[in-house]
């Protein structure tokens, strides 16, 4: 089974997604479940993981509801409010939804470089365990140091780490980011997203061997058993196709063994998010 464990839904309009600038204006549109479902068929991709892309309960709802209504949505990462008083409230009410599998807040868009280590932050993380929810950690290369701080809070939390913390593929820098990764990936409750690469690169001119030093780092430091395939639709769009970008990706995966390679384009999807 192939699962894309990482991907977007949206009713485009430029107040809710002004982070879609010019640069990006060819996904300035909606992109909606029998999009999707049309493209992962194409691909033969056998389901998805809806992940958050506004910080709000009503996108969460919204997710949830959609997963509902089609099959190929085998679970979402949605939105709450970790940092208020009454989270384990909100955890209780959505306990219910089965379908919600984890939770994520976008770090790399806080201003504090310090938030992820905020007390009222991490004291909503340390209730997710209690809800069998995973947490997504959306940062950039730069928040890398603060986040091992932070995954050390909490070393029983299940984490994945969504588009190898955003690497300056652009720049071809690999350093701070190689060893800031590696040393990340010692703590065994850490898994981390082969995905949102593409978009880290120049988006007319990257090459799959721009890409590769990445791919190497990630699979050595977290090896197969802890990373997870995901294409970032429809984001990806801007720099490359769906079936080009997970044709990269099993490119990148062909030294491995069939079962090591299967673990990674789904089987760590299913048992990390419990699908």
């Amino acid at each position: 089974m192939i699962i894309d464990s990482h991907h977007h839904f949206w009713k485009y309009n430029p107040i809710e997604y002004d982070w879609i600038d010019d640069s990006m204006k060819d996904i300035r549109k909606n992109f909606l479940p029998e999009n999707l479902e049309l493209t992962i068929s194409e691909a033969g991709v056998d389901g998805v993981i809806s992940v958050q892309a506004r910080q709000s309960v009503e996108e969460t709802d919204w997710l949830i509801g959609m997963a509902h209504q089609n099959n190929f949505i085998k679970g979402v990462v949605g939105w709450l409010p970790l940092m208020e008083a009454n989270i384990e409230d909100d955890l209780e009410k959505y306990s219910v939804e089965k379908i919600l599998k984890g939770l994520r807040h976008v770090i790399q868009g806080e201003t504090d470089p310090e938030f992820i280590l905020l007390k009222d932050f991490n004291r909503g993380i340390s209730l997710l365990r209690k809800f069998s929810l995973v947490y997504d950690i959306l940062i950039v290369e730069r928040q890398l140091h603060n986040t091992i701080r932070f995954a050390d809070q909490h070393p029983d939390q299940v984490f994945v780490l969504d588009h190898i913390a955003k690497p300056l593929i652009g720049k071809n820098e690999l350093s701070p980011w190689k060893d800031n990764i590696r040393e990340l990936a010692r703590r065994e409750n850490v898994n981390c997203k082969i995905s949102g690469m593409v978009t880290e690169a120049d988006f007319e001119n990257w090459t799959p061997a721009q890409l590769q030093p990445y791919f190497d780092v990630v699979l050595e430091a977290f090896g197969p058993d802890r990373v997870l395939f995901g294409s970032d639709w429809p984001v990806c769009l801007v720099a490359t196709t769906y079936k080009n970008w997970m044709a990269l990706v099993q490119k990148n995966l062909s030294e491995l063994s069939k079962p090591e390679q299967a673990k990674i384009m789904g089987e760590n999807a299913v048992r990390i998010y419990q699908l």
